[in-house]
C-alpha cells in the first residue's frame, strides 16, 4: 500500500500528468439486506438486517488512472452470528459490522498491456479460486501487483503477486477468521480464442501464512486448463459450455502432504427469454483426512455448491455437486426491468466412502426498478448425511450512481 501511495502522488506532481485534463468520477453504491436463516441443529432463528455502502472517487489521466473507495457495513438488526460477536446460538450471517479501506490502486494501461497496483479486487475466471466475494457486504480484496498482457490479437496473459488478502471478515477479525491474510500468493492464467470458445491455463498458489488459519493446511497449488464458449445450433437456439480439470496439491508450509483432482462439466441451452443448464463439478479427495480435499479459500463461494453456504470448506471425503438450473428472462415488465426468474437443484455426495450429503433448492427473482436493484432468494438444504436442515431468505435492495 505504500508504494502505492508514493506511485499516486508521483502521478499527481508529474508534468506529464499537469500537461493532461484529469478526469474525475464518484464512486457509490449502497446495498440494504434482510437474511433470515433457520437452521435445525440451532435453537434460535437468525435475522439480520445490513446496511453496506462504498464510497469513493477515481481519476484519469491519459493512460494512468487511480481510485480510492471505502466500505462501511452496519448492522442495524443483530439477531444473527457474524462469526466474530459469540453469538452462537444463532444460525451464522457472515456480515459482520465493518469500516475500512475496500480498494486503493493506480493503473497504467495500453492497448495491449497493463499494470496496477495496490489494494484491488481480483476474479480470475468464473472466480472458482480467486474472486472478490462480492455476494456478502464486506468484499474480500487484495494487496496485488496485476499486469495483463496481450501480444497476439487472440493470445492474454495475466499474472498477479498478492501479499495480503483482506477478508470479509472486515477490520475486527481475528484468530481462525483473521481480518487479512499475509502470504506470497502467485496467480497466472494464460488464455487463447480458438474457433470452439477461449481455452486458458491456470496456475493458482495460495499461501494462507497464519498459524491460526487452520494451522497453514490451506495452503495449495493447483494448476489446470479451461475451456469456455458457445454456438448457435438450430435455428435462434444457442449452446454455452465449461470444461475445466485441475490438480491441487500441498504447497509452501502446509503440513499435509496430498493430491487431489478438480473436475467441472456444464452446458447451458438457451433461446430468447429461457435458459436451461445442467453441470457436474467435482472437488476431490485424497485419502479422508480433513483438507486433504481440494480447497477454495479464496473463491467467490457463494456462486458454487447452492446458496446454503454449506460447503464453504470442502468436506475430508470430497465433494461431487450435479446440479441443473432453469431460468427465464424479461428486458422490461411494466415499469421493471432485467426481469429474472430462476430455480436450481443440487444433489451433492461424496468423492469417496459413497456418502449422501443432501440436496438443494435454489430460488430467485430479480428485477430493477429505475436506479434500484431489487431481489428475492431463496435457499433449502435437505440434510442427509452432512451438515442439518437450512433454510435461507434474502430481500436485497441495491442503489449505484451511475
Amino acid at each position: 500500500m505504500r508504494a502505492a501511495a508514493l506511485a499516486t502522488a508521483g502521478l499527481c506532481a508529474s508534468p506529464a500528468a499537469h500537461a493532461q485534463q484529469i478526469t474525475l468520477k464518484p464512486l457509490v453504491d449502497a446495498r440494504l439486506r434482510w437474511e433470515d436463516v433457520d437452521q435445525d441443529d440451532l435453537g434460535t432463528q437468525a435475522n439480520a438486517v445490513t446496511l453496506r455502502l462504498h464510497s469513493g472517487v477515481a481519476a484519469s489521466s491519459g493512460r494512468w488512472s487511480a481510485l480510492a473507495e471505502s466500505e462501511a457495513t452496519l448492522g442495524i438488526v443483530q439477531h444473527y452470528n457474524d462469526a466474530l460477536n459469540g453469538r452462537t446460538s444463532y444460525p451464522i450471517v457472515a456480515d459482520p459490522q465493518n469500516i475500512e479501506l475496500n480498494r486503493a490502486q493506480l493503473r497504467y494501461a495500453t492497448p495491449a498491456a497493463s499494470i496496477t497496483i495496490g489494494r484491488q479486487l481480483l476474479e480470475l475466471g468464473d472466480q472458482r479460486f480467486v474472486g472478490s466475494a462480492s455476494f456478502r457486504q464486506n468484499q474480500q480484496t487484495f494487496d496485488a501487483v496485476r499486469t495483463t498482457w496481450q501480444p497476439l490479437p487472440k493470445l492474454s496473459v495475466e499474472a498477479s503477486y498478492v501479499w495480503s488478502v483482506r477478508t470479509i471478515n472486515g477490520i475486527d477479525g481475528r484468530g481462525a477468521r483473521q481480518q487479512a491474510m499475509g502470504g506470497n500468493n502467485w496467480f497466472g492464467t494464460i488464455a487463447y480464442a480458438t474457433p470452439i470458445g477461449s481455452v486458458s491455463g491456470f496456475a493458482i498458489l495460495v499461501d494462507q501464512d497464519e498459524a491460526a488459519v487452520q494451522g497453514y493446511r490451506l495452503s495449495s497449488q493447483t494448476y489446470g486448463a479451461r475451456l469456455s464458449g458457445s454456438r448457435a445450433i438450430i435455428g435462434d437456439w444457442k449452446l454455452g459450455y465449461v470444461a475445466s480439470v485441475a490438480r491441487q496439491s500441498d504447497y509452501h508450509r502446509n503440513p499435509n502432504d496430498y493430491a487431489a483432482a478438480y473436475y467441472l462439466g456444464e452446458a447451458t441451452l438457451g433461446r430468447k427469454l429461457l435458459s436451461a443448464t445442467i453441470g457436474y463439478e467435482l472437488l476431490g479427495a485424497d485419502r479422508g483426512q480433513a483438507l486433504t480435499s481440494v480447497q477454495t479459500p479464496l473463491a467467490s463461494l457463494f456462486k458454487f455448491q447452492g446458496w446454503a453456504d454449506k460447503f464453504t470448506t470442502t468436506p475430508a471425503n470430497g465433494l461431487r455437486d450435479l446440479y441443473g438450473s432453469l431460468g427465464a428472462g424479461w428486458p422490461q415488465v411494466g415499469a421493471l426491468s432485467g426481469v429474472t426468474v430462476l430455480g436450481a437443484y443440487h444433489r451433492f455426495d461424496s468423492d469417496r466412502a459413497d456418502q449422501h450429503y443432501g440436496n438443494e433448492v435454489d430460488l430467485l427473482a430479480s428485477a430493477r426498478y429505475r436506479a434500484l436493484g431489487l431481489s428475492v432468494r431463496y435457499a433449502h438444504y435437505d440434510a442427509d448425511r452432512f451438515a442439518a436442515n437450512t433454510d435461507k431468505l434474502w430481500l436485497t435492495m441495491e442503489w449505484s450512481l451511475r
